[in-house]
């Protein structure tokens, strides 16, 4: 009965494809057929268009003879240039290939059906099967395995000689405080970077694989531990176009005359962090801005006038500290050419403090800062500022 029964879903598997190349033998007829028309309509637009140039050239010799009649010689002498002229126009036109086929009459088309006999002549029963159960353990290629700054990369790969099929994969990381783990990627891919945790932290990472059946076992676990220190430049991904960076990413200026805002290539979420800025170039008295931003800040505007950022934007004498366009704590004391700006990041204390060459501008400037910042500057062509150190 199982015999039988597997007789007839071969035959239904066979008809199957017998019936599939009889549609696609219809689509390749259909083909043919429209190829011929098309050679066939060109061949009698060719037909028409002779048919009419050789009634032209019949009036134009019926026309020539009744002038050869006229006994007036000089009315022939007064027509017969133009008439010649006439001629040799009408001479060229059939001169210029209008007898020549515009068409051949052989097909161009090739049907290549010597791979599909080759499959048809292979095709046979696949002798050995395996039943379709969860995926295997990944195996975490630890040399690729790295980090960098608060980023961490973890790549794997399925174990050698794996007959069952694998749909994707579910990457998982913990806290880096020992908490508890929380997906941070599905998909197909077997190489995964994390952005935006926290510095000098250590994260265990783990992966499993899924299919149809169901989830397999988890990967051992690896350890990456995150940067001491923040080490970053100005990000030319994300800078407003305006922007021109140079010296590797560490100097930043502007093309234009408004307000434009570049970001840091590191994002903060906890910890303490400090950086500085110098001003290369101060003319004209512009007002840059320096502080920390979201991602999604908007950059074609002063930074602190959206509420994704808080800074402190400062001219030759002032300075003020603004965020949702709020301008707060007007300070005495500005910048000029050779001046450092500071910026002291408190996750810990959740505040913002600026300094002006070494000594604190103001009060704290904002507390209750939560969340992943950016570091973030926004300044016009008037100026030009470098990162000078961070730590």
């Amino acid at each position: 009965e199982n015999g039988l029964d597997y007789e007839a879903c071969l035959v239904a598997q066979c008809d199957a494809l017998v019936d599939a190349l009889t549609r696609q033998k219809a689509k390749l007829l259909t083909k043919v057929t429209k190829e011929r028309e098309h050679k066939l309509k060109v061949v009698w637009d060719q037909i028409n268009h002779c048919t009419l140039k050789l009634r032209q050239s019949t009036g134009l010799m019926e026309y020539c003879l009744e002038v050869i009649k006229e006994n007036d010689p000089s009315g022939f002498l007064q027509i017969s240039d133009a008439l010649i002229k006439r001629v040799q126009v009408s001479q060229e036109q059939w001169v210029k290939g209008a007898l020549e086929p515009k068409v051949s009459a052989e097909f161009d088309l090739t049907l290549d059906s010597e791979p599909l006999l080759q499959s048809i002549h292979q095709l046979d029963f696949i002798q050995m099967k395996f039943p379709v159960t969860v995926p295997p353990v990944p195996l975490l290629q630890l040399e690729k395995c790295c980090t960098r700054n608060n980023s961490v990369t973890l790549a794997w790969r399925m174990p050698p000689l794996s007959h069952n099929p694998v749909e994707g994969y579910i990457l998982e990381l913990d806290d880096g405080d020992g908490g508890q783990f929380r997906e941070v990627y599905v998909g197909k891919e077997t190489l995964c970077t994390i952005d935006g945790l926290h510095f000098n932290s250590t994260y265990n990472a783990r992966v499993k694989a899924f299919n149809s059946s169901g989830v397999g076992p988890y990967s051992k676990t690896v350890i990456l531990q995150t940067s001491d220190v923040a080490w970053f430049t100005f990000d030319p991904s994300s800078a407003h176009r305006d922007i021109v960076l140079s010296n590797d990413n560490q100097t930043a200026t502007c093309n234009s005359y408004d307000d434009r805002v570049v970001l840091g290539t590191a994002a903060f979420s906890k910890g303490v962090h400090y950086w500085e800025l110098h001003v290369d170039r101060y003319d004209n008295h512009p007002d840059p801005a320096f502080g920390i931003a979201r991602i999604n800040v908007v950059k074609d505007m002063m930074l602190g006038k959206d509420d994704k950022a808080w800074a402190m934007y400062v001219d030759n004498n002032r300075s003020w500290f603004m965020h949702c366009n709020s301008h707060t704590n007007r300070t005495e004391g500005g910048v000029s050419k050779g001046a450092t700006v500071g910026v002291l990041l408190d996750l810990n204390k959740h505040s913002l403090t600026f300094y002006i060459n070494g000594q604190q501008q103001g009060p704290p400037a904002f507390e209750n800062v939560e969340g992943v910042f950016m570091p973030a500057l926004s300044l016009n062509r008037n100026v030009q500022v470098s990162l000078l150190q961070l730590s």
